[in-house]
C-alpha cells in the first residue's frame, strides 16, 4: 500500500478529519494550475535567476487568470531547481518535486489542517531552500502523519517550542516574502509524509526522480487533505 492509498483510506473512514491549510471557497475560487516543468516555455533560466522576475511571473499569472492562488506540483519533474547549487550540479541532480505548492502574496495565512503538536522548526536561511519551516505531528489511528510547511515569514516561528499543541484549523504561520522564505516568490511548501527518521525543521522536499516509487511508498499526495482538483481553472 502506498503513503497516498493509506491516507485515503483513513480520509474515507474519517471524511470530517481535515480542515483548511489557506483560506480558500473551493466553490467560488479558482486555482491556477502553475507548471514548472520543462514543457512551460515561459520558464527561462534568467527569469527563475531573478526572483523578482519570477515573483512578477507568478502575480501576472494570477491576475491574468483572476485566480486566487496557484496550484501544483505534486510528484512534478522540474527543471527550475538548477537556480540553486542546493539541489545538486553533479550526478543526478534533485528535480522532484514531492510535495504541492501554494501560490500567494506574502502575508497570506496557513493553517494546521488536523490537530497535532509542534514537532520540530527551523529558519533553513539558504539560497533556494525553504527559509523559515514547521513540522507538525499529527496521531491517527494506527500510523503518524507528518507535516510539513516551508516558505514562511519569520515572525512564524517566533514563540514556537516543541510540543506545542496545534488545534485544527489554527493559524500557525503566514507565508514569507523574498527576503526571508529562501528566495522564492510567495508560496508555501505543503508535504506529508509517514517517516521523517531523525529530521528536524527540515525535510527534502525535492528527491531524485530515479526514486520516485520508493517516495511514494512515504509521502501522499497532499491533494487528498486540499480537496483543489475542481477548483483548478480549466
Amino acid at each position: 500500500m502506498t503513503a497516498t492509498e493509506k491516507l485515503a483510506a483513513y480520509i474515507k473512514a474519517h471524511p470530517h478529519a481535515f480542515g483548511k491549510v489557506v483560506d480558500v471557497d473551493l466553490l467560488r475560487d479558482k486555482l491556477y494550475p502553475l507548471d514548472l516543468t520543462i514543457s512551460n516555455t515561459d520558464l527561462t533560466a534568467e527569469l527563475v535567476s531573478d526572483t523578482a522576475a519570477f515573483s512578477q511571473y507568478v502575480d501576472e499569472r494570477l491576475a491574468a487568470n483572476k485566480c486566487r492562488y496557484a496550484v501544483g506540483g505534486y510528484m512534478e519533474h522540474r527543471t527550475i531547481y538548477n537556480r540553486s547549487e542546493l539541489f545538486g550540479t553533479e550526478g543526478e541532480p534533485r528535480r522532484l518535486h514531492l510535495g504541492v505548492d501554494i501560490w500567494g502574496p506574502a502575508g497570506t495565512p496557513v493553517y494546521a489542517p488536523i490537530a497535532g503538536v509542534v514537532h520540530s522548526f527551523a529558519d533553513n536561511n539558504y539560497f533556494g531552500d525553504y527559509g523559515p519551516t514547521i513540522i507538525l505531528q499529527h496521531q491517527l489511528e494506527g500510523f503518524t502523519l507528518y507535516s510539513l510547511y516551508g516558505h514562511l515569514s519569520r515572525t512564524s516561528i517566533e514563540g514556537l517550542a516543541v510540543g506545542d499543541i496545534i488545534k485544527k484549523d489554527q493559524q500557525i504561520a503566514a507565508l514569507g516574502n523574498i527576503d526571508e522564505n529562501g528566495s522564492w516568490p510567495p508560496h508555501l511548501h505543503f508535504q506529508l509524509m509517514l517517516h521523517i527518521g531523525d529530521a528536524k525543521g527540515d525535510y527534502p522536499g525535492v528527491g531524485y526522480f530515479s526514486r520516485k516509487d520508493e517516495y511514494a511508498q512515504n509521502i501522499p499526495n497532499p491533494e487528498l487533505v486540499l480537496n483543489f482538483a475542481n477548483a483548478i481553472k480549466a
